[in-house]
């Protein structure tokens, strides 16, 4: 899916688990007899719920419902059970039953429980197919589902419910005896975590309600045969082949015969953590102690060992790649005359961790290492301090993402690439959250946020909703470091090469795919499971597409999840990747056990906390990293020699040299590779040109530039005139980069370069506005006004002889002051949805603003004049909002979630808001704030404040800053503080 994921937590006004059976009637028409059907507030049924549903008669309850048993005969086969289902289904419909409910109730010795996924989706494609899908709903009840993933695939293959029995009965069994909890309140527990993890993966692909996600089918099957899809999972993406039903069925009856044995036997699976006598893990006890030993003492044949353990899948087959092997009948090659490993490592980087996520020692760690061997580093999500701007310990590649911490003009500025993170291979779709306990003093100083106050990432990047909007911001990051390359950071899922197309369009320079494997141990388990997929799925579709479209040659691929030796790399190579990404793998050289703690800010070697005295513990030390990459380099090396290149470069995009191994696994036999492996079309087979960035050279900031230089040198202040039309986007933010680059993130002293425009500034007006820098804008603007705003003073005014009311007209678009950090923002009308959201500095004021406002705020402070819509300060989590509420309403609009509102004001809140409304008075010329001060000790009264929750309390009990305390300047305090000197004007 290509749709843009929601918050479900936050946003859970959009959102509904309702779900209704019975008869669907004709869309085009309307009667009575449409209402007609039974509604549930889940589909998560409880036994009493569905007990009540099987006893439904006509007669009584002007309701038919069916019960078909899904079992079968051992003496018959799967195939005919299905299809006896199948006639049964349509026999009930047939006898006029509104609900079906498939149950394998009566399972027992002599009784096969058909696998309740297969009899949905066989039963729910067979009455699509007779026309009969939307006279009848569908329930499930089963011992077979007991997982999240169990239940978004039954919903998605048409089931209206489903109740998971056996799951119940066993919750039972594990409460019984004295010491038990309550049962009732164990399974309730259960039911609330099932349906909250519906709603996420629901979320996940933008879907806000179960009706627009039941028969959905938006899965991709691996390691299923097309005919098997084709039959009862019809529609359903598959690209591997692998098993029919003859294997499933095996299966079924092997298990059913261990149930029911004389002594049936509960085998330790180890799913998600190393088991000795479960589960292969790459990452266990003896792979991990073998790649430490190796890098810490530098023994290549000890990392040898470790690359054999991870390489050889003929007993323990893992991952696709396993199942490729080399075969080219090139003449191999002396090693001596192949690429040195100096130069290839140049092509790894380290992946990008958050600072945060990992402690400073973890996160400086692998820059120093990538630094020194030429490589690169990731900074995460979670900004990076300045201090280690232009020294060895500074990540080279920044990160982009929803929250935007630490998202400045002085950050992107000193970027050699800006990756633009769309999602994360092992959740995709999703979030994230950093704990409160994990956020220290220098976490929050990087982050522009609170000590101890918990930070919310975002699911979506709220100014992405479409490719153009992609687009937008690769444009909005180009004008805020033309130099800098932009890359794309992208999840391997079917579909991939479309949007990888779509990101060359757009200009983006490297495309990165994110296989599944790779991810935080703080990932949930489900998305770690069941989301996501193989790197090397998405790196052959992505290649292929590009070369396919003729784009390859203007984008670079890049790929990571869960990468660990120079065989690894090889295989991606030749699927067409360009550089490779190790994320976990470099952690585990520094010292990390795969201890699973990430999130709870206990990892006993000092890696993923923030815990002071753990932090102590790490053993890490850069010259472990070089070694591990150095290894992987020379392993690379051997193969190429083997296959006869002589440089990386030669390598690229060459799948024909790969081939799929013949294997004995008795799954693994089936599938086939062949679409993985196959030959691209054209001659390109990597980048070889630099994308056409036509628009950043000509973007008005280039006259700005030029016409402030003397401001630029000297500091002297300097009044700029400029039309503005709404083709000219991201003003300001090369002139910012300009300012950055010169003076850092201090910028220059308020009010230095002042421009007014006049017309309408099309998207991401002032983005990344630099210290130093007052944009008065009279007109309008589109969305995105201030977006990473890092200073300065933004000013959007109405103009005088508009016919329109300022404060009852929209004047600037959607999202504004996203990820903003610092400065003023004065708007004399009404902004879009999602103004100010993740503001963590900005002091702004506004006259209305619509949906969502003041989301995920962390810090600054908003005065809003007027109206407000729905949903606001939904996480909001620092900073303070007033609204103005003469009629008492907006309580109901307010998410309260995180906040506390209050209809009365402190002298602090007083001061503050005084000082922002006089402040907007002058600026703007507002009559909106010239009515309010005409009868301001009354009107101040009319204002309710928005504190958030976790703020306060940080306030109060550990002495945080108090943004109110911060007042902004007034107009002519600014004014005196400009350096007094000649004003020069410059019209345009």
């Amino acid at each position: 899916m290509s749709n843009p994921p929601i918050d479900y937590i936050r946003e859970e006004l959009v959102t509904s688990l309702e779900s209704r059976l019975g008869k669907q009637r004709n869309l085009m028409t309307e009667s009575p007899e449409h209402a007609h059907q039974l509604v549930l507030d889940s589909p998560v049924l409880s036994d009493e719920e569905t007990a009540t549903i099987k006893d439904l008669d006509r007669d009584e309850d002007d309701f038919e419902s069916a019960t078909l048993d899904m079992t079968y005969d051992p003496e018959t086969d799967l195939e005919a059970a299905i299809e006896r289902l199948r006639d049964d289904a349509r026999a009930a419909i047939d006898d006029g039953a509104d609900i079906i409910v498939l149950s394998d109730r009566d399972t027992g010795e002599d009784s096969i429980p058909i696998p309740s996924l297969l009899a949905t989706g066989g039963v729910h494609h067979d009455l699509v197919r007779h026309g009969l899908r939307t006279d009848v709903g569908l329930v499930v009840e089963s011992g077979d589902p007991r997982e999240v993933h169990h239940m978004a695939t039954l919903v998605g293959y048409g089931a209206g419910a489903v109740n998971p029995y056996l799951a119940y009965q066993t919750i039972s069994d594990l409460c019984a005896g004295p010491d038990g909890v309550d049962e009732q309140d164990a399974i309730g527990g259960y039911i609330n975590a099932l349906e909250h993890g519906l709603l996420k993966i629901m979320a996940k692909m933008g879907i806000s309600t179960v009706e627009s996600y039941q028969g959905a089918q938006i899965f991709e099957a691996v390691g299923l045969s097309s005919d098997l899809i084709a039959e009862y999972f019809e529609g359903t993406e598959i690209r591997t082949e692998g098993i029919g039903l003859d294997v499933i069925e095996d299966d079924v009856r092997t298990r059913h015969a261990v149930g029911f044995g004389s002594d049936p036997e509960l085998e330790t699976q180890g799913e998600y953590e190393h088991r000795s006598s479960g589960i292969s893990h790459q990452w266990n006890p003896e792979t991990v102690g073998t790649l430490q030993q190796a890098v810490r003492s530098g023994d290549y044949d000890r990392y040898l060992e470790f690359a054999e353990l991870i390489n050889d899948q003929n007993e323990n087959l893992q991952t696709l790649r396993g199942l490729l092997e080399f075969d080219a009948d090139r003449e191999p090659v002396d090693i001596e005359e192949v690429q040195p490993a100096h130069e290839i490592v140049e092509q790894f980087a380290t992946a990008s961790m958050s600072l945060g996520s990992l402690s400073p020692e973890a996160h400086e760690n692998n820059a120093i290492a990538m630094n020194r061997i030429g490589g690169s580093a990731g900074t995460g999500e979670g900004g990076e301090p300045p201090e280690r701007f232009d020294t060895e310990k500074e990540c080279d590649i920044k990160q982009v993402a929803s929250g935007r911490f630490g998202v400045t003009s002085h950050y992107l500025s000193s970027a050699e690439e800006i990756q633009i993170k769309m999602a994360q291979g092992s959740k995709p779709g999703e979030g994230g959250h950093l704990p409160g306990k994990k956020v220290n003093e220098m976490i929050a100083h990087v982050r522009f946020s609170t000590p101890g106050v918990g930070l919310i990432s975002p699911p979506p990047l709220h100014d992405i909703y479409s490719i153009e909007d992609l687009k937008q911001l690769i444009h909005d990051l180009k004008a805020a470091n033309p130099d800098a390359d932009i890359n794309v950071k992208l999840v391997s899922e079917a579909g991939i090469g479309t949007i990888a197309a779509g990101v060359a369009k757009a200009n983006g320079d490297i495309v990165h795919i994110s296989g599944d494997s790779g991810g935080t141990g703080a990932s949930p388990k489900t998305s770690i499971k069941n989301a996501g997929l193989p790197w090397e799925l998405g790196v052959a579709e992505a290649n292929q597409m590009l070369c396919a479209t003729g784009l390859r040659d203007r984008i670079k691929i890049t790929t990571d999840g869960g990468m660990k030796t120079g065989r690894d790399v090889a295989v991606a190579a030749l699927l067409g990747a360009e550089e490779y990404v190790f994320g976990t793998a470099s952690l585990v050289t520094s010292g990390c056990v795969m201890a699973r703690q990430c999130h709870a800010n206990t990892c006993p070697v000092g890696v993923a906390t923030q815990d002071e005295e753990l932090r102590e513990r790490f053993p890490g030390e850069p010259q472990h990293v070089i070694n591990y990459m150095t290894f992987i380099a020379q392993e690379l090396r051997e193969i190429m020699a083997d296959l006869g290149f002589r440089s990386l470069d030669e390598m690229i995009g060459r799948p024909e040299l790969l081939t799929q191994r013949e294997t004995d696994h008795e799954k693994a036999q089936h599938l086939d590779l062949s679409t993985v492996i196959a030959p691209t079309a054209g001659d390109q087979r990597r980048k070889t040109r630099e994308q056409n960035h036509t628009d950043i050279d000509d973007q008005l900031d280039w006259e700005l530039i030029e016409d402030a230089e003397e401001a630029l040198e000297s500091g002297r202040s300097v009044t700029l005139d400029k039309e503005i039309d709404n083709v000219d986007r991201a003003v300001g933010a090369t002139l910012s980069h300009e300012i950055s680059e010169r003076y850092g993130g201090a910028g220059l002293a308020d009010d230095t370069i002042t421009v007014d425009f006049d017309g309408i500034a099309g998207q991401s007006f002032a983005a990344f506005l630099a210290n130093g820098v007052t944009m008065d804008l009279t007109g309008a603007a589109n969305d995105y006004v201030g977006k990473g705003m890092s200073g300065g003073k933004l000013i959007v005014q109405t103009p005088p002889d508009a016919a329109y009311v300022a404060d009852e007209n929209i004047l600037i678009g959607n999202v504004a002051l996203y990820g903003a950090t610092q400065g003023e923002a004065y708007i004399n009308g009404v902004a879009g949805e999602r103004f100010g959201v993740r503001n963590s500095g900005v002091k702004a004021v506004v006259e209305g603003v619509g949906d969502h406002g003041c989301e995920y705020m962390t810090g600054g402070v908003v005065a809003v004049l007027g109206e407000t819509g729905r949903n606001f300060a939904a996480g909001m989590s620092g900073g303070v909002a007033y609204v103005y509420d003469p009629d008492g309403e907006f309580e109901s609009k307010l998410n309260k979630g995180m906040v506390t509102f209050s209809e009365s004001l402190t002298q602090k809140d007083e001061r503050m808001l005084t000082r922002l409304v006089e402040n907007h008075a002058e600026y703007t010329d507002s009559d909106r704030a010239a009515e309010l001060l005409d009868d301001w000790a009354a009107e101040i009264s009319n204002f309710a404040r928005v504190f958030p929750d976790a703020y306060r309390d940080s306030i109060e009990n550990k002495g945080s800053d108090d943004v109110r305390e911060d007042l902004p300047e007034t107009p002519a305090a600014a004014t005196e503080a400009i350096p007094d000197t000649e004003t020069v004007s410059s019209d345009d």
